[in-house]
């Protein structure tokens, strides 16, 4: 029995030893928490299970190259209380803060209940207009180069006759449509884009048992009236709570709820969909995507019930992204999971990242939250979240978010935009809008030779998407400063959007790439898209030390149970 418990035990020895070595051959270890990085897990036994999930998932059609409405925006944004602050620095500090740390959004509630408490029609209270806090935020935003993003929530009390139930929604929904029509024409050429309502299929935010069919009326009464308001104004679908739901029907799941807002005819309520980027228990490196999983990788579903129904033109917004830092002798429960706050800063540094890098159909990210504005918070769970306290003292994610959104930004993976923030361009080249796979598309056209169009670029291979056009010029193309070659357009016709691999990128080097085009010759040239194509993903070895790592655990298993068997 000794002779096979030790035979045992070093083959597990071995096996373990393999895993790591095999594991580690098939990708550089950035960090000291490599393997927590890849799986999203801290422990040993849970990164195992994740590690299989990762070789069990499914592949997820996400549409990752289908040219997306509204792209191409500085993708970084953030929640915020200003509607809470008395003192105007404040918000003001607040402001700069964000500025400094790559912040270009702000997310921000106009709840209904406080701008037109009592009564219809009246916006003012004992202090006077209630409009004041709202208008403060939108006249100083520009200051600080940041875009307000309204969120237009909670009903008053007047708006029903039954107020025993919180946040239910209004008996008449046209009320709401008034209301949503008020703050639009208030703000109409200074607010460009609208979120209504939020997570409504939960009794928390829709007030009573959810239900998609009623919901999806008071969104297009929504919609209509802020068209109308506004033709201009873009509209946010209400981000859905990540929920498996719950037995009693307070709560469904979030891609039930969805797929029955399509069957309802959502889609032509809104312009960008929205989801919640909640890691809650696990990190950004959790690729386990299931039904029963609420973690990060839970958006990539939501963009699968999208392109199921034919909405992949739209992208995905998320209205919330972030983990909880909740201290260790919090006296309530982790509700919103629990992370230390050196996992919170490299989780949300990470996620960032990983959108950037693989999830070309998502726009702007609002991180959950940056400050609350009272130390009274603190008993309250959800005040972990933040960026930095109500003393404005930054926590290390506020630091980490900076890094990375301070970073010049980078063509990734996927379709993007010619218009796209990362790219530069000289003053000569001139917009328009072009149908590029059957969406308006916007393009830029010059024939002078002394323009330029420059970007960097992350990935293996880069593809030019070129509307054809009569008489057209060409491109000259530098890579890393070095001239690769000359591409020419397709010529005359009404024919597609043609896609060519510019000269001199099919195998570009790993890291981050220049890449400069200039016209040539005496024709106009018009470009309409870029393609990114990541780097050949090899899984073979990743699976390889999964099995190595599950036969390691098995011959511990085993060396267990005979260890025991042996001690009776």
């Amino acid at each position: 029995m000794t002779s096979r418990l030790s035979g045992l035990g070093f083959a597990a020895a071995v096996l373990l030893g393999g895993a790591l070595v095999t594991l580690t051959l098939s990708g550089p270890a950035t960090s000291e928490y490599w393997v927590e990085d890849l799986t999203g897990e801290a422990s040993p036994v849970q990164q195992a299970k994740a590690l299989v999930g990762l070789v069990r998932q499914r592949p997820i059609p996400t549409a990752d190259f289908a040219p997306t409405t509204h792209a191409g925006l500085p993708p970084l944004g953030a929640n915020t209380f200003f509607e809470q602050e008395v003192e105007e620095w404040k918000v003001r500090r607040s402001m700069e803060m964000l500025r400094d740390a790559g912040v270009k959004w702000i997310r921000q509630e106009f709840p209904w209940d406080r701008i037109e408490p009592s009564v219809k029609g009246r916006y003012e209270d004992a202090f006077g207009s209630t409009w004041t806090n709202y208008d403060r935020t939108v006249r100083l935003a520009p200051e600080y180069g940041l875009q307000v993003m309204p969120r237009l929530t909670l009903p008053p009390n007047w708006t029903r006759a039954d107020n025993s139930v919180p946040r239910a929604p209004p008996d008449n929904y046209n009320d709401y449509g008034d209301f949503v029509a008020a703050v639009v024409e208030r703000y109409r050429g200074r607010v460009h884009y609208y979120q209504l309502w939020n997570e409504p299929n939960t009794v928390l935010e829709w007030g009573q048992p959810p239900n998609a069919a009623d919901f999806v009326r008071l969104l297009h009464i929504g919609y209509e009236r802020a068209k109308r308001a506004d033709p201009a104004a873009v509209i946010i679908a209400p981000a859905l709570s990540p929920t498996i739901g719950t037995p009693d029907g307070a709560n469904v799941s979030d891609l039930t709820f969805l797929q029955e807002m399509y069957e309802q005819g959502a889609s032509t309520a809104f312009d960008i969909m929205s989801a919640q980027g909640y890691g809650l228990w696990t990190g950004p490196g959790d690729r386990r995507a299931d039904t029963y999983r609420t973690n990060f990788a839970r958006v990539q579903l939501v963009r699968e019930l999208m392109v199921k129904n034919g909405d992949s033109r739209k992208p995905i917004w998320l209205a919330e992204m972030g983990w909880s830092a909740l201290p260790p002798d919090f006296p309530g429960d982790a509700i919103h999971g629990r992370v230390t706050e050196e996992q919170q800063a490299r989780y949300t540094a990470q996620a960032l990242q990983r959108i950037q890098a693989e999830w070309p159909w998502v726009g702007v990210t609002f991180l959950w939250h940056f400050r609350r504005v009272s130390d009274d918070e603190r008993s309250q769970a959800v005040f972990y979240f933040r960026m930095v306290d109500p003393d404005f003292t930054p926590r290390p994610v506020y630091r980490a978010v900076q890094a990375v959104g301070t970073e010049p930004p980078v063509l990734d993976y996927g379709w993007r935009p010619i218009t796209h923030v990362a790219i530069a361009r000289t003053a000569g080249w001139q917009s328009s809008v072009r149908t590029v796979d059957g969406i308006g598309a916007p393009a830029l056209a010059a024939q002078d030779p002394g323009e330029s169009l420059s970007f960097r670029v992350r990935g293996r291979q880069v593809l030019l998407q070129l509307p054809p056009i009569p008489a057209g010029g060409s491109l000259a193309v530098t890579v890393n400063q070095r001239p690769s070659g000359v591409i020419r357009p397709q010529g005359p016709g009404t024919g597609p959007t043609a896609t060519a691999f510019l000269p001199g990128t099919n195998a570009l080097p790993d890291g981050v790439n220049t890449i400069e085009l200039r016209p040539v010759g005496d024709g106009l040239v018009v470009l309409a898209g870029i393609q990114v194509l990541a780097a050949d993903r090899e899984p073979a070895p990743m699976a390889a030390g999964v099995m190595v790592l599950l036969a390691a655990l098995l011959a511990l298993q085993l060396t267990f149970r005979a260890s025991a068997g042996s001690d009776r």
